[in-house]
C-alpha cells in the first residue's frame, strides 16, 4: 500500500475476496443467453469472446510469472540480486484485478453504446491507426503522468505502492491502486475508441493492443535480461523504440530515470534517460548461470503440488500446501496436464533460489510425484533422473547435496531410500540425507518432563536413531505391536520396550502407515510428533498434531518467498536446513545410506546460525 494512501486507493471488490470473480457474473450469464437463444449470425463476438480473452490474459501472465522465477532462480542474465519476500508476494497478490477491470469496461461501453458491436475480425487499417495513436499520443501522455506520479503528492498517495517492490517480477507491471488504474485505462483507451469511432477497429485491433500492453509490461519487469544485443546491432533505432528489462529495473531503482511506457525515446529527448543504462544491459545479458553451494533435491508430492512450487502459482505457492476438495477439482485437469507433460518431457528443474550468508542455495524438483516412486516400473527411469542430477551437481562445484522427500520409508534395505546413491570415487561433492537433524527436531519436540511415548511406524534408520537416544534418556518406549517390539528388541538388546495393555502414553512418535483407528487409541490431549517426511492424515480433534521435522529460518536467510509444502511460511524441513549447516560449517563427511551424523552435534549448529524449532506443545 501507499505510504499516504489517497482516494480511491483499494479496489471496489477487495471485501469479496475470492468472490470477487463473480462481478464477472452478469456479463458471462449475457454471453450464455445469447449463445442459446440467438443464431449464430446475430452474435456480437466482441461480447462473446470478451471472458475467453479474460482467460488467455490470466494464462498469459502466469506464464511469463513461472518462466521468470525459473529464469532468475538459475542466475543467467539476472539484473537485480535482492531478494524478495512475503510480503511482496501479498501486495502483488491481486495482479488479476487489472483483467477483472478489463472484463467490466468492455462489457459496459459495448452495451452502453453498441459501438464495438459484430466487429470484423481484421482491419488493416485500424491496426496502423491503433500503433500510431500508441507511439505519438499515448507513449507520450503517459511519460509525463509518470513524472506527475513521482511527484510527492501523488507518489506518497499511489505510485509509491508499485515502486514498494525494488526486484520486479512480471505481475509488478500491474500492481498499483484503483485509482491509478482508472487513469492508465483512460490513457490506453485513446486508440481503441480512435478505431471504434472513426468505424476502423477490428477484433484483431481492440484484443491484440491489449494483449501487447500485457506483453511489453510482463517483459519489461523481468528481473533478467530477455532482449538479445544482436537485435540493436541488426537495427539501432530500435534502441529508442522498445525499452529492455535492464533499462525499466533502472526506474525501480533510482526512481528519477527511465520513466518511458515502452518506446525510451521520450526519455532521451527530455533527459531522462539513466547515464548507466547501455552498461547495465550489457552486464546482465553477460552473466552466466549461477553456480550454488548447496543444492536441495526434491521432488513433486501430490498432483497439484505443481501449483505450489515458487514456478508455480505464486499466491499457492506463498501458503502451506492443502488438500481441499475445491481445489483439487478446480486444478485437477491442469494437474493431470501437467503429469502427462512431466512424464513425457520432464527434466529436473530449478525452482527456488536463496542465499544466506556467503552461500548460495537452490532447489531442484525432480518432475516426479510420490505416487511414482511406488512403482516398480518407474524405478529406472526415476534413478537415472537423480543419478544424472547428482552428476550435474558435482560438474557444476556444488560442495553440498541434500535430499529432500527423496528417503520415503519403502525398503528397509535401503534404510527406506527408494534410491540408491551412486557416488563416483572422485566426487568431492558431500551428499546429505539429513536424517540426523530430523533425529534432533523430533526429539527436541517431546514435552518437557515425558518419561514415556508410544512409537508407531516403519522403521528407518531415523525411527532407530531417535529411539536409542530416547532410550540413553531413560525414556520408556512402548510399542503398539509385537512385531514392531521384537524388532526393537532385537537392535536394542539389554533395553526393555513393551507392548502396553492400555494406550496412556501421551506423546507418539509416528511414522509412515499410522492409521485412523490407531490415532484413536490415544488418550484425549494426546501429541503426535511424525518422524516421517510426511505427515499422517489427522484423525483427532482432540489431539496436538506437529509438523514433520522442521525449523524456523534465520532472518538472514533471504529471497524466502514460498512455502515448502505443508510447512507455514519461512519453515524449513530438516533434511533441507541439513544441507545448509554441514555446508556452512564446512563438515567434511556424508550422511546417506546408513551413515547418520551426530544428532547433538547438528543441533547446536542449527541454534547457532539462527534456526528455531517451530512453535510446538510445551
Amino acid at each position: 500500500m501507499a505510504s499516504k494512501p489517497g482516494i480511491l486507493t483499494h479496489w471496489p471488490w477487495t471485501t469479496l475476496g475470492s468472490f470477487k470473480y463473480l462481478v464477472m457474473a452478469p456479463g458471462a450469464l449475457q454471453t450464455i443467453f445469447a449463445l442459446a437463444t440467438q443464431p449464430t449470425h446475430q452474435w456480437d463476438y466482441t461480447n462473446l469472446l470478451t471472458i475467453p480473452f479474460l482467460l488467455s490474459r490470466a494464462i498469459h501472465n502466469q506464464i511469463w510469472i513461472s518462466y521468470s522465477r525459473y529464469r532468475t532462480a538459475t542466475g543467467r542474465a539476472r539484473i537485480l540480486d535482492r531478494s524478495i519476500e512475503f510480503d511482496q508476494i501479498d501486495r502483488e497478490s491481486n495482479w488479476d484485478d487489472q483483467i477483472l477491470l478489463t472484463g467490466i469496461l468492455l462489457y459496459f461501453f459495448n452495451n452502453l453504446t453498441g459501438k464495438a458491436s459484430f466487429l470484423p475480425a481484421w482491419r488493416m487499417d485500424g491496426v496502423i491507426i491503433t500503433a500510431l495513436v500508441h507511439a505519438l499520443v499515448v507513449e507520450y501522455l503517459y511519460y509525463w503522468l509518470h513524472r506527475a506520479l513521482h511527484h510527492h503528492f501523488l507518489y506518497s498517495r499511489y505510485h509509491s505502492h508499485h515502486h514498494s517492490s525494488i526486484v520486479t517480477e512480471p505481475i509488478t507491471s500491474v500492481i498499483h491502486p484503483f485509482a491509478e488504474h482508472l487513469a492508465y485505462f483512460i490513457l490506453f483507451a485513446i486508440p481503441l475508441l480512435g478505431t471504434i469511432f472513426t468505424e476502423t477497429a477490428s477484433l484483431a485491433s481492440i484484443y491484440g493492443y491489449i494483449t501487447f500492453i500485457d506483453f511489453m509490461n510482463n517483459l519489461g519487469h523481468c528481473n533478467f535480461e530477455i532482449v538479445p544485443s544482436w537485435v540493436f546491432t541488426i537495427f539501432p533505432p530500435l534502441k529508442y523504440i522498445m525499452y529492455t528489462p535492464s533499462f525499466h529495473s533502472l526506474h525501480h531503482t533510482q526512481f528519477r530515470t527511465n520513466y518511458s511506457l515502452f518506446m525510451p525515446f521520450y526519455d532521451y529527448i527530455h533527459g531522462t534517460t539513466d547515464n548507466s543504462s547501455d552498461e547495465l544491459f550489457e552486464k546482465s545479458l553477460n552473466r552466466p548461470e549461477e553456480c550454488p553451494d548447496v543444492v536441495h533435491l526434491t521432488h513433486l508430492t501430490t498432483p497439484e503440488s505443481i501449483f505450489h512450487l515458487p514456478i508455480g502459482l505464486a499466491s499457492f505457492a506463498a501458503r502451506p500446501q492443502s488438500s481441499k476438495w475445491c481445489t483439487r477439482l478446480l486444478m485437477g485437469p491442469f494437474s493431470l496436464w501437467t503429469m502427462m507433460l512431466n512424464f513425457i518431457t520432464g527434466k529436473t528443474l530449478v525452482v527456488e533460489r536463496n542465499f544466506m550468508e556467503k552461500l548460495k542455495l537452490q532447489t531442484w524438483a525432480v518432475p516426479r510425484y510420490t505416487i511414482q516412486y511406488t512403482l516398480k516400473w518407474q524405478e529406472k527411469a526415476i534413478n537415472k533422473m537423480i543419478e544424472e542430477a547428482i552428476n550435474r551437481a558435482e560438474a557444476r562445484g556444488v560442495k553440498v547435496l541434500s535430499l529432500g522427500l527423496l528417503n520415503q520409508v519403502k525398503e528397509p534395505k535401503r534404510n527406506g531410500q527408494l534410491f540408491i546413491v551412486k557416488k563416483q570415487p572422485n566426487q568431492k561433492m558431500k551428499i546429505i540425507d539429513g536424517s540426523s537433524l530430523a533425529v534432533a527436531v523430533v526429539i527436541n519436540s517431546i514435552p518437557k518432563g515425558t518419561t514415556e511415548i508410544m512409537f508407531r511406524g516403519k522403521l528407518c534408520k531415523t525411527a532407530h536413531a531417535i529411539i536409542g537416544a530416547l532410550l540413553e534418556k531413560g525414556i520408556q518406549i512402548a510399542a503398539m505391536y509385537e512385531n514392531e517390539r521384537l524388532k526393537l528388541a532385537g537392535r536394542f538388546t539389554g533395553r526393555e520396550v513393551i507392548v502396553p495393555k492400555s494406550f496412556t502414553q501421551k506423546v507418539w512418535i509416528v511414522g509412515e502407515g499410522l492409521t485412523k483407528e490407531e490415532q484413536l487409541k490415544a488418550p484425549k490431549g494426546a501429541v503426535f510428533i511424525p518422524y516421517s517426511q510426511f505427515p499422517p492424515k489427522q484423525a483427532r480433534r482432540d489431539a496436538v498434531y506437529c509438523l514433520t521435522p522442521s525449523m524456523m529460518a534465520p532472518p538472514s536467510l533471504k529471497n524466502l518467498h514460498s512455502c515448502e509444502n505443508w510447512l507455514p511460511r519461512r519453515a524449513m524441513s530438516a533434511w533441507r536446513v541439513a544441507g545448509i549447516l554441514h555446508a556452512i560449517e564446512e563438515w567434511n563427511v556424508d550422511e546417506y545410506g546408513d551413515a547418520i551424523f551426530d544428532h547433538n552435534k547438528i543441533w547446536e549448529a542449527a541454534l547457532k546460525h539462527g534456526f528455531r524449532l517451530l512453535p510446538g506443545p510445551a
